[in-house]
């Protein structure tokens, strides 16, 4: 493996092989990561599409070093900028993960500016080697070919059923003989294939200030949502400066203000450091229940001040302690690139024609804690995704993400703590149990330490200890790098249907 290209893990098997193909090619990670999502467009459909949003962490260490990492921000924002008024409520939609039902808002009322096309762009114009013409082939192909349904995927279709279903547009892509597509079944997606052709020759302005941004404004408008075209016209990827956190000798960069999800990470990183050289479930619940207590109004709003994250990890030492997909792409340069996008669970806005099923991110409780309809219009949704990487001594070690709504969290700290502390390869930290700390109560996989979520139940915290690994907490995707040898390696999510390809 130290001779190797490079490494993809992805939420899906073919998704990780276009990535994959790249990096035989000649391309780089960037270029990898870039392929990847645009063929997830097809093979994870239900996560996102041209209707969602997302972020990219680059890492290029051959770069001058203010410049060796950028985070590019694509994630979805508010619309209404015309001044247009909701015309619809958002729909409630519970959906059942087997262990717990989560509800979901639906609907025209949920619909947020989408950011992929131009964040792809932006990504691929400054950072990647290889035409997005080049990238898009795998995408093109299977979205008329059709793709046969992994388990994962399956189960995806059947638990997001009732909100893929939501619209006729929907039932038809979705259901196209009137029932639930089955494992093995192929999911075709021809507008897709389409909407990627004009993306490869076009680039992101169709989808902004011409024909398929404004079929796509014109049916969420027309059915009481406030996307319009000035929303659209104004949207731009932005460049970012990582947050950064120590963590047991390793230097962690993960998303940063105006989104949550970094932010948080890093203070319970933050937190574990302080609190000893072993981290284990009581320690976990510890530093994520911190976190969780920072979360208030006045956090939400201070993600949009430049001034707020110095004030807000200088606390630490005075507090006591007590549907996404992501994929990850690494080269033998130590070029890394790790994404996640987003399209919520889908608002059931399916646009014909266009290929475009926008995004509920205006529906989503975690990304509205403040209550819904209160986003200022053209401001950045707040995230829980975080793509992140850690380096020693400069040198790339550790590249992730996660899906999994606001189980986000939890899934990156778990699996940073297995590789950064306890050693463990890409692969075994991705299949280890883990917990998430929400609400006053612990979620436990089989496999957690016992006498640790004893000693938590003893503290009056109550315990959830489910019967078997679930998608309910999160999907991570990860790539590693040894300094030393030059290793290559990957961990798939088995509890999304996660793969790893080794070039």
């Amino acid at each position: 493996m130290s001779g190797s290209r490079g490494v993809v893990a992805a939420g899906h098997p073919l998704t990780a092989e276009a990535g994959a193909r790249v990096l035989r090619e000649g391309g780089n990670a960037v270029d990898a990561a870039v392929a990847a999502v645009l063929t997830s467009f097809v093979t994870e459909s239900p996560l996102t599409g041209f209707g969602a949003g997302g972020f990219m962490l680059l890492h290029d260490p051959r770069r001058e070093e203010r410049e060796r990492q950028v985070l590019v921000d694509f994630f979805v924002a508010a619309g209404g900028l015309d001044g247009a008024e909701r015309g619809s409520e958002l729909v409630p939609v519970p959906v059942d993960f087997g262990g717990t039902v989560q509800v979901f808002n639906v609907g025209a009322a949920s619909c947020g500016v989408p950011g992929t096309a131009r964040g792809l762009e932006l990504v691929a114009e400054r950072f990647g080697s290889i035409p997005i013409a080049e990238l898009v082939s795998d995408g093109v192909r299977l979205g008329r070919e059709g793709v046969p349904l992994t388990a994962g995927q399956a189960y995806f279709h059947q638990i997001l059923h009732p909100i893929l279903t939501s619209s006729a547009e929907g039932a038809a892509l979705y259901a196209p003989e009137g029932r639930e597509l089955r494992e093995g079944e192929r999911f075709r997606f021809p507008d897709a294939a389409d909407a990627l052709e004009r993306f490869a020759a076009e680039g992101a302005d169709p989808f902004y200030v011409g024909e398929v941004g404004e079929r796509v404004c014109d049916w969420v408008r027309s059915r009481g949502g406030t996307l319009g075209l000035e929303d659209l016209a104004a949207y731009e990827a932005i460049e970012r400066e990582p947050v950064h956190a120590r963590f047991r000798g390793a230097d962690v960069l993960t998303n940063p203000p105006p989104s949550s999800g970094g932010i948080l990470i890093a203070y319970a990183l933050a937190v574990l450091e302080r609190l000893g050289d072993r981290s284990g479930v009581e320690q976990i619940v510890a530093a994520t229940r911190a976190a969780n207590e920072r979360r208030t109004e006045e956090f939400a709003e201070g993600l949009h001040d430049p001034s707020y994250v110095s004030g807000f990890f200088d606390r630490i030492g005075e507090e006591p302690l007590g549907s996404t997909t992501h994929i990850a792409a690494l080269d033998a340069d130590g070029v890394c690139a790790t994404v996640t996008c987003s399209n919520g669970t889908g608002s059931g806005m399916v646009v014909p024609g266009t290929g475009v099923h926008v995004n509920n991110m205006l529906g989503e409780e975690d990304l509205n804690p403040g209550g819904f309809h209160r986003i200022p219009p053209g401001r950045r949704v707040s995230s829980m995704m975080a793509p992140t990487v850690a380096l020693r001594e400069g040198e790339i070690v550790l590249g992730l993400g996660s899906a999994g709504s606001n189980r986000i969290r939890s899934a990156i700290l778990d699996v940073s703590v297995r590789v950064l502390e306890q050693g463990m390869d890409a692969a075994e930290a991705v299949r280890s149990p883990r917990v998430h700390f929400e609400a006053g109560a612990v979620q436990a996989e089989p496999g957690v330490d016992e006498r640790g979520l004893a000693a938590l139940e003893g503290e009056g915290i109550q315990v959830v200890r489910w019967t078997e690994h679930n998608l309910f907490f999160g999907g991570v995707q990860a790539v590693t790098r040894d300094p030393g040898t030059g290793e290559l390696a990957g961990g798939g999510d088995p509890r999304r249907g996660g793969s790893v390809v080794v070039v």
